[in-house]
């Protein structure tokens, strides 16, 4: 071109959906235009493969990005206008404060046009990394994967690479004017070998996934909370006002982050863990833990319980379930979970342990170290899953309980099991199945599941070998006669619930413990509310026995609710006396069969063939149709369980602490006024109850000798000054 006019091409794609057609970059002086070529003609076959061109001549060295050379144009050929200070396309010529800005302006490009980009290499002026006065920026796709040496030794991870050789990239170069340093874009190529993004799709390049530092906390927050990641990313969806799946990030970079936060060394978080614990104990005397330590002094096993979980053990211990499914994904340990169920029919926590290893030693240890914390009371009976280090643990270390397996654990892998065997004869099988579980007779369960097998040709099937040689642990039929407090059916799903609330906390393992008490507290303030709903709830009489109403002044509605269902069946069974104290009944529509019902009045006890109440602690109809043929109006004080009855939390702590002390002790009664007041003034009939008994009762503290001493005067004044 003629005069001082000289014409700088490149070559560009323009992103559309149906065709992509090149532009050229026109410089005519020092105003930049952009004119589209529509005839593919006017572009000679030179101009159509040349990528820049400089405007100092001296400078057109090499097309290529692996260009070495330190030659610069001279700042007074290329000079910005004003026309080209809000272009958005990089230039000859464009000149950046540092090279950090001029990342920043060919990232925003590349964002716009579907692909990103990162820094390749950067030159010294006489010589690589000698003075940084040159850098690279290219196609994320630039460059090809390099071949790794093979190594049998060392299993090779078989990643994919993107990179497909592409030229496409940005130089800048680095100059010095009156004492001032600036970046000058020496070199711009944008020639893709490859297809460039859709908008909808960029975003989900590794370069535009940024989580921000707010974000990060607000994330490590929501972990503490033990929520899971896609309601983490939902939270922060409806907080930024976007649409699902439009955060800078994804499910991924959350989880990648959240791993990162965990990648610290094992041995600072055991140290972290045991000081988390006993700062607890400092705090809370009674909060108990205990662990062991390997040949290195490293921490191998821990466990812990709260006082609230012993508290509540002394009265509901008696049935537990030992969950040992669970593992802290996060760190590769075992978990195991001591739950129960309260008189409100919600389960509770009684501990919780971490083990490095799950076998027969270490699960020993960690009933030792249970027992340990409930003042070695073991319970009746334990639930676990099927598990034969832990079934010989149990033998030893408490070989007065009744060991049996979770039903629910063992349904949750039939689908893995059968589906596929039985094919569609699958859901006729599993009723089949729930039919010979529920049955009563141990020889009617033998013969159905024989029936059974040859029914749905299971003869060789390994599992159904494997139930029928444990069915005395988890059959109905050999399990009736020991109490499991209904834990065997009907609350996996809440169990289950309750563990996977601290289980799916996501941060470190010093932060576990308490992410156990926070899920302990909001259960606690869950069944409270629960407990005070219930018991404002009135009570529908069904029958109008008065063994009915007796029972509903003294059980938990959860409770009286499954006693009267049995009241409202009793009326339709028949009673018949076989001889003294011995009764037969039967539905009214049944000539034959029947349970067979032992009755001493004199002594108050009675029971029955089908062990209901020693299973459930629930009296069963046939018992309720015996009482009441022969006119008994309240049932026996020991056919109420304690365990059943309204309990308050203040009263556990009564029966469970019993403080030697003289000002708790005062303390204590001063509480327990109060809630009598309470409980009492909530109807007439209560008041004309209470009224009565603490009449008697004052009586009594009355006969009783007086020893004044200056503490009891003390607690005395105290107490009488707080009335």
């Amino acid at each position: 071109m003629a005069g001082n006019q000289q014409l700088a091409i490149g070559s560009r794609w323009s992103a559309t959906r149906n065709h992509r057609r090149p532009l050229i970059v026109c410089k005519k002086m020092n105003v930049f235009k952009t004119k589209t070529i529509n005839n593919k003609n006017m572009m000679s076959e030179e101009a159509a493969h040349l990528l820049v061109v400089y405007d100092d001549p001296s400078d057109q060295r090499s097309l290529s990005f692996d260009d070495t050379s330190s030659t610069e144009e001279s700042p007074d050929e290329t000079r910005l206008s004003l026309e080209t200070a809000n272009d958005m396309v990089p230039y000859i010529g464009q000149r950046f404060a540092t090279h950090d800005l001029a990342y920043e302006f060919y990232s925003e490009y590349a964002k716009r046009c579907g692909f990103s980009i990162r820094r390749h290499r950067t030159e010294g002026k006489d010589g690589v990394g000698k003075g940084l006065t040159r850098r690279y920026f290219v196609c994320h796709r630039a460059g090809n994967t390099p071949v790794k040496p093979t190594n049998e030794n060392k299993p090779q991870r078989n990643r994919k690479s993107s990179r497909c050789g592409c030229q496409a990239f940005v130089r800048i170069t680095k100059s010095t004017e009156l004492g001032v340093s600036e970046w000058r874009v020496t070199g711009f190529a944008n020639h893709h070998n490859h297809e460039l993004l859709e908008p909808n799709q960029v975003r989900f390049l590794p370069a535009y996934r940024t989580i921000s530092d707010s974000d990060k906390s607000r994330i490590l927050m929501f972990a503490k909370t033990g929520i899971s990641v896609q309601q983490m990313m939902r939270l922060m969806e409806l907080e930024k006002g976007v649409e699902p799946g439009y955060l800078p990030f994804t499910e991924k970079d959350v989880r990648n982050l959240l791993q990162s936060f965990r990648k610290l060394d094992s041995e600072d978080e055991s140290v972290d863990l045991l000081r988390m614990c006993k700062a607890i104990k400092e705090r809370d005397p009674n909060f108990k833990f205990e662990y062991t330590l390997d040949v290195n002094n490293r921490l191998e096993n821990v466990a812990w319980s709260y006082a609230s979980s012993v508290q509540s053990y002394e009265i509901f211990g008696d049935a537990v379930v030992f969950d040992t499914t669970h593992r802290l994904s996060a760190f590769d340990m075992p978990l195991g979970v001591w739950v129960g169920m309260n008189n409100y029919g919600m389960p509770c926590f009684f501990g919780c342990m971490l083990l490095r290893e799950e076998n027969s030693r270490s699960l020993s240890w960690a009933l030792k170290v249970f027992m340990s914390f409930m003042n070695g009371k073991p319970p009746q009976t334990i639930l676990t899953d099927q598990n034969s280090c832990l079934k010989e643990a149990i033998a030893m270390e408490m070989p007065t309980t009744k060991h049996a397996l979770c039903i629910w654990m063992i349904v949750s892998k039939f689908p893995s099991w059968f589906n596929a065997v039985l094919g569609e004869r699958y859901n006729e099988w599993k009723l089949e199945f729930y039919r010979l579980y529920n049955l009563e007779s141990t020889d009617d369960f033998e013969m159905g599941w024989r029936d059974m097998v040859n029914s749905f040709g299971l003869h060789t099937n390994r599992h159904i070998a494997n139930m029928f040689a444990l069915r005395s642990l988890w059959a109905l039929p050999y399990l009736r006669s020991h109490f499991f407090a209904g834990m065997t059916t009907g609350h996996s799903k809440s169990i289950n619930a309750f563990i996977q609330r601290f289980l799916s906390a996501q941060t470190r393992l010093s932060h576990f413990v308490e992410q156990v008490a926070v899920a302990i507290d909001f259960k606690d303030q869950a069944a409270e509310q629960q407990t005070m709903q219930q018991n404002l709830q009135n009570i529908c009489l069904k029958t109008g026995a008065p063994m009915e109403s007796h029972a509903a002044s003294i059980l938990t509605p959860y409770a009286f609710s499954k006693l009267q269902d049995q009241l409202v069946f009793a009326a339709h069974y028949a009673s018949f006396q076989l001889e003294d104290g011995c009764f037969l009944v039967r539905h009214h529509t049944k000539i034959e069969g029947g349970r067979k019902i032992y009755w001493v009045p004199s002594q108050g006890i009675i029971t029955c063939s089908c062990h209901h109440f020693e299973f459930s602690g629930i009296l069963c109809r046939h018992a309720l149709r015996v009482l009441s043929t022969e006119n008994c109006f309240e049932i026996p004080e020991r056919y109420l369980p304690v365990r059943w009855r309204r309990i308050s939390s203040l009263s556990m702590k009564a029966v469970t602490n019993s403080p030697n002390d003289h000002a708790e002790k005062v303390k204590l009664l001063q509480s327990m006024v109060s809630c009598l007041v309470t409980e009492s003034a909530k109807s007439t009939e209560r008041l004309d109850i209470a009224t009565e008994q603490v009449s008697v009762l004052l009586a009594r503290v009355r006969e009783q000798p007086v020893l004044l001493s200056s503490q009891v005067i003390r607690d005395f004044s105290s107490l009488h000054k707080d009335l």
